[in-house]
C-alpha cells in the first residue's frame, strides 16, 4: 500500500497530510494519527500502509508549523493550544470525517486529546502513545529549552536539535534516512525554527493537563494506552493512573520502547492497534 502526500486548504491555513487508503471499498472507520514534538507525520509511515492493508484509511497530518505544513508568522497563526484545537477541528470537518479512530503521541499530540474530550461523539476509539496525560507531566528540558529567550532562538536555528531530541527521547539511534526527513524543514528556511520556538513557548502544559485529567473522569469511549516504559520524559505511572480512571481502558507496556514507540516498535504498535479496533470489548 502506498502513502499519498496531499495538501488541503482549510480557511486561511494549508495543511500537509499523508493518506493511505485501502484498495477497493471498505466499511471500516478511518484512523487519524497525530504526531508530537519535534516530529512530523513521517513517524507514522511504517504503520499507515499496514492499517490500509487491513482495510482502514490512515490519515496523518503535519501540525501547522511542523513538517511540510506551512510555518506561519505568529501574526497569522498564534500557535496556542486553542489555535491548534480550532485548526484541527476545521481540518477534520474539511476532510469530511464523521467518526474515526484517533491515535496520538507525544507533546502536542496532547492537543488531540483535548479535541477528543470536547468532541467525544467523533471518536470511535482512542489510542494514546506516550503522551502527557497528567498534571504531574512536565515539559522536558530537551524541549523546554527550545522556547527560552535567546537560547531557544539559537537552538531552533540549528537543525541538529532535531537529531538530539529524537534520539534522546527514543534512547536509540534514528536512521540517517529518517533524520534527513525530520531535519529538512529546518534546512530550508529559518521560519521552521521560529515556528517550533512559538509552539514550545505557547504550549501551556499545566492548563492542558488540568483539562485532560479532569475530562477523562467522564470519558466512556474504549481507550488503549500503549506506553514505552523507557521514556525518559513521561513515566508509565501516568498510563497506569489513567487506565484506573477510564471506564473502558487497557494499558499495554512496551518494555524496550521509549518516548517515540512508533519509530522503532511499529510492529508491536500495529498488532495492538488492529486487535483493539477489531475487539468488541477490551
Amino acid at each position: 500500500m502506498s502513502i499519498e502526500k496531499k495538501n488541503i486548504i482549510v480557511g486561511s491555513l494549508e495543511w500537509f497530510y499523508r493518506d493511505a487508503q485501502p484498495d477497493g471499498e471498505t466499511d471500516k472507520i478511518p484512523v487519524l494519527l497525530l504526531h508530537g514534538l519535534p516530529s512530523q507525520s513521517h513517524s507514522w509511515t511504517i504503520i499507515m500502509p499496514e492499517l490500509a492493508q487491513a482495510g482502514y484509511r490512515a490519515i496523518a497530518p503535519d501540525w501547522i508549523g511542523c513538517g511540510l505544513s506551512p510555518k506561519l508568522d505568529k501574526r497569522d497563526f498564534s500557535y496556542t493550544t486553542e489555535a491548534f484545537i480550532k485548526a484541527l477541528t476545521e481540518l477534520i470537518n474539511s476532510l469530511e470525517i464523521e467518526r474515526f479512530y484517533l491515535v496520538v503521541q507525544g507533546f502536542l499530540g496532547s492537543v488531540g486529546l483535548q479535541y477528543a474530550l470536547r468532541n467525544p461523539e467523533k471518536i470511535e476509539r482512542l489510542t494514546i502513545l506516550n503522551t502527557p496525560i497528567s498534571t504531574t507531566a512536565k515539559l522536558p528540558w530537551q524541549i523546554q529549552q527550545l522556547g527560552l529567550p535567546f537560547v531557544g532562538d539559537m537552538l531552533t536555528q540549528d537543525p541538529l536539535f532535531v537529531d538530539r531530541t529524537l534520539e534522546k527521547g527514543s534512547r536509540l539511534t534514528v536512521t540517517d534516512e529518517d533524520l534527513e526527513v525530520y531535519r529538512s524543514p529546518y534546512l530550508k528556511s529559518s521560519a521552521a525554527g521560529r515556528a517550533i520556538l512559538a509552539i514550545v513557548r505557547n504550549l501551556d502544559l499545566k492548563k492542558s493537563m488540568a483539562e485532560i485529567e479532569s475530562g477523562f473522569k467522564k470519558w466512556q469511549q474504549p481507550t488503549l494506552i500503549i506506553w514505552g516504559i523507557k521514556d525518559p520524559w513521561l513515566d508509565v505511572q501516568q498510563g497506569e493512573n489513567l487506565v484506573k480512571i477510564c471506564q473502558n481502558g487497557k494499558l499495554v507496556k512496551l518494555s524496550e520502547a521509549a518516548h517515540y514507540p512508533q519509530e522503532h516498535w511499529s510492529g508491536n504498535i500495529i498488532d495492538e492497534l488492529l486487535l483493539f479496533f477489531r475487539t468488541t470489548e477490551i
